[in-house]
């Protein structure tokens, strides 16, 4: 039986560095980082490196009772819908919720109830931004660690293969709380400046805010649309914080995404890697991309622009990579300079103008958990 072919109809990245994808993806072409430093009591009494929206910056025209958080999908969700056909109350239409941590920073400003307990959960924010909408169906909420972002989509791809929906919609969003940066600064993951992914000199990540949409369609309107081919997940299950030692676990998801994409490492020309600049996790990947055969393949990471986005990093990340395959553009890694990994890696240093025809995105996360997914035109 045929398989359905799964198109990318249309989407979103609002961050820092833009609120719009052209506006971030011309922002990435001229090196510009959001990230840099701050210093908020609120957050940390320390000061520190994040990439981070203004604290009195509206989101949406009316906040109403709405979160950060989900002004954040809201904005991204709407600004996505106005480039397609694809409608919210369509009962052949999905939406998908992808965050580490949502609503969490309530638990700083609020006294812990019932009430409370309702309004942190990650189905409430769903719920919320599916009425704003006016989606059907109910939503679904992926969170998974660092990999959510990836995972969503997904998850998004195989639930329209089903043919039970023709359209999702997958949105990815986490704002930056003293719960969260508290968490990261406890085992010194933090960099005390812009971070430098895959560099011998690499100390750490940076934290960042922002948001992501990509819609699925399976309409074939959209057939000249970029096309998700293929994904693959794994669990390590090595620590609660530290990455596998070995990578064979992220190259098995790797390796599944490509079979399921019915393509082989050959075809891939590009590779946007997790690379968060800790040690473990940026060695562990290179690990995983030389079991892959994919070692000679250009790679990036977006972080030092963004910072670790945590439950949207891998929508943000996957959305920039389609539009790098559209453009033909490979983007560089900045505050790479001298390679600080084992295995051989094609790291990009610099804007690569190049035919792209299939890339590559992977993630790992806290608790041992792994994604890839393959996009090609």
């Amino acid at each position: 039986m045929h398989r359905r072919d799964i198109f990318v109809a249309a989407d979103n990245v609002f961050s820092p560095l833009g609120t719009t994808t052209a506006e971030n993806f011309a922002n990435l072409k001229q090196g510009i980082t959001a990230v840099r430093p701050h210093h908020d009591p609120n957050i940390s009494p320390q000061p520190f490196f994040a990439s981070l929206f203004g604290k009195d910056e509206p989101l949406i025209e009316k906040p109403g009772d709405y979160t950060r958080f989900e002004q954040l999908l809201i904005a991204s969700v709407k600004d996505a819908l106005l480039q397609c056909d694809v409608k919210p109350e369509d009962p052949k239409t999905i939406l998908i919720v992808s965050s580490t941590k949502g609503n969490i920073s309530l638990l700083e400003t609020e006294e812990f109830s019932p009430t409370l307990q309702e309004r942190i959960s990650l189905n409430t924010s769903a719920r919320l931004v599916a009425k704003h909408f006016g989606f059907i169906n109910k939503p679904v909420v992926i969170s998974n660690a660092c990999v959510s972002g990836v995972m969503a989509i997904v998850t998004g791809m195989r639930l329209l293969r089903t043919g039970h929906y023709e359209h999702a919609v997958i949105a990815g969003a986490d704002v930056i709380s003293a719960f969260i940066l508290s968490g990261f600064q406890s085992f010194q993951a933090l960099s005390p400046g812009v971070c430098k992914p895959f560099d011998k000199t690499r100390d750490g990540l940076n934290l960042g805010e922002g948001a992501g949409t990509m819609i699925l369609s399976a309409s074939a309107c959209y057939k000249d649309h970029p096309r998700v081919k293929g994904g693959g997940i794994s669990n390590d299950a090595n620590h609660i914080s530290g990455p596998s030692r070995t990578g064979k676990e992220l190259s098995y998801a790797i390796n599944q995404s490509l079979k399921d994409a019915e393509l082989d490492a050959g075809d891939l020309d590009f590779i946007s890697a997790h690379g968060t600049a800790t040690p473990y996790n940026d060695e562990m990947e290179a690990n995983a991309i030389s079991l892959s055969g994919l070692g000679s393949v250009p790679l990036n990471s977006l972080k030092a622009h963004y910072g670790h986005t945590l439950g949207a990093a891998g929508m943000i990340e996957s959305i920039i990579s389609v539009r790098s395959m559209e453009e033909s553009t490979i983007l560089p890694t900045i505050g790479f300079n001298e390679k600080g990994v084992t295995k051989p890696v094609s790291i990009c240093t610099s804007l690569r103008q190049t035919k792209v025809r299939n890339v590559l995105k992977t993630a790992s996360g806290f608790g041992g958990c792994n994604a890839a997914v393959v996009f090609g035109k």
